[in-house]
């Protein structure tokens, strides 16, 4: 009995892997270049008003420590009159924000955009208010716009 419990956990396990349903992250595939992706996705922010943070690039702060790392980039930013909504109708949402895109690209060459989706943080922090909720879902509308307008040609 307990190795046929062990076996069916095992199983379980390795499915979940190649699992893509239920994943609270998006990934959109970039036609640029790392860097041309995140330039471009800067750009966007800007041009849409939003107020652009910083980038945090992972791949140099590796080198920094003596280690390699392939091009990954977060990109931090944010629209602080929805965010302060947000972090009204819950404080625990100031873990989630400013809004972050990760552009990173493997060792095929494929660089992508990541984000998480931000309908997730409506059930992660228990948002129930129907504001609150609206905004989540222009949040996600717009991290969908920004991410395949950034990985245009």
């Amino acid at each position: 009995m307990k190795k046929l419990f062990i076996s069916i956990l095992a199983v379980l396990a390795l499915v979940g892997c190649d699992n893509k349903r239920g994943t609270f992250l998006e990934t959109v595939q970039s036609q640029n270049d790392h860097k041309t992706t995140v330039s471009k996705l800067i750009k966007l922010i800007k041009d849409e008003n939003l107020t652009y943070f910083e980038t945090i690039d992972h791949q140099a702060n590796a080198r920094k420590v003596g280690m390699d790392l392939k091009p990954e980039s977060v990109v931090v930013f944010g629209n602080p009159r929805m965010g302060t909504v947000l972090m009204n109708c819950n404080p625990s949402m100031g873990l989630e924000l400013p809004l972050k895109i990760l552009v990173s690209t493997n060792y095929e060459g494929i660089t992508t955009l990541t984000y998480t989706n931000p309908e997730y943080w409506s059930l992660k922090h228990n948002i129930k208010d129907k504001n609150c909720l609206n905004i989540l879902i222009k949040a996600k509308g717009a991290l969908k716009e920004l991410s395949q307008k950034a990985a245009q040609k």
